[in-house]
């Protein structure tokens, strides 16, 4: 029998996001996963391996290759493959498209901390960032805020005019301050080392959605913004040790461990708070790809 090779067009074409976040629910109420990553060098060139096994799911394994030279030669840096086990023999059930896992996991996960801790008669979505992941975070919050109006905010305005063009229902915002002050959800998915969003902009019934931030020595929010608003996270295990975002406030003393109130372990904790502020901070894992590439094995099959 030949195992499947799923590409991100026949892939995506059976997707939904809200089914997506259904199904990352239904992963996070199996046994925990057990997750490990892998590195490998070859100056400039990287190797990267995310594996993770749930008990009555399966196994995955994500491997990227990183080449920065590659654009230079007209192909993307960034390529690899997710392959997906059975959890019953151990067996090769599919291998799926990297970057479709990627866009969907990545979105998916912070439109579900979204749904369960942004008002639900949100008005107004604010994506700040508009690379690969503000594109897909609007089809996102898209399908889980349908009424809500989306503006964007970029550093370089060319780059929002860009998606709006391509995204007719898209507003550019020139003023950050004043695009976070109106929304009543912000989504943040920048590169950014130094905070971009400061607390003192955001109001009570406010939902704050941190996505850029995947290293030791990046944040987007500061510190004021950590400190007034109840703290959630995709994953203890993925954030807390490895994000600037969290881990940079917590060895300072501005927050304490016990204000990082759940992971979606314990999502029945996920609850929006209309007199306050929820932060999500999105960190990822091989476990999300796990389920994510489930979910898409499931709707391609």
């Amino acid at each position: 029998m030949s195992v499947p090779v799923i590409g991100f067009a026949e892939g995506e074409a059976g997707l939904d996001w809200i089914g997506l976040t259904e199904a990352l629910a239904a992963g996070h109420r199996l046994p925990k996963a057990k997750i490990g990553d892998t590195f490998l060098y070859r100056d400039p060139d990287t190797l990267l391996s995310r594996a993770a096994w749930i008990d009555g799911m399966g196994m995955a394994v994500k491997s990227a290759t990183v080449f920065p030279g590659n654009p230079a030669q007209g192909r993307p840096m960034v390529n690899g493959g997710v392959c997906l086990y059975s959890d019953t023999d151990g067996t090769l059930e599919a291998i799926v498209d990297f970057h479709l896992v990627t866009k969907w996991k990545t979105a998916g996960d912070s439109l579900l901390g979204a749904l369960r801790l942004a008002r639900a008669d949100s008005a107004s979505v604010l994506i700040v960032g508009v690379g690969t992941v503000g594109r897909s975070l609007s089809e996102a919050f898209g399908a889980g805020f349908p009424d809500a109006r989306q503006s964007v905010w970029n550093r370089t305005r060319d780059k929002a005019e860009a998606l709006a063009e391509d995204v007719p229902a898209l507003t550019v915002a020139d003023d950050l301050e004043a695009a976070v002050r109106a929304a009543d959800i912000v989504v943040c998915a920048t590169m950014a080392s130094a905070p971009v969003i400061k607390g003192e902009w955001l109001r009570p019934g406010q939902h704050l959605n941190l996505i850029g931030a995947y290293r030791p020595d990046m944040r987007e929010a500061d510190d004021e913004a950590l400190r007034r608003s109840q703290v959630f996270v995709d994953s203890f295990d993925t954030t807390l040790d490895h994000i600037g975002e969290l881990k940079t406030p917590l060895a300072e003393g501005v927050i304490t461990r016990a204000d990082v109130l759940a992971d979606f372990y314990a999502l029945d904790r996920f609850r929006a708070d209309p007199g306050g502020i929820t932060l999500f901070k999105n960190g990822g894992g091989a476990h999300l790809d796990l389920m994510t590439a489930r979910f898409v094995l499931e709707r391609w099959r």
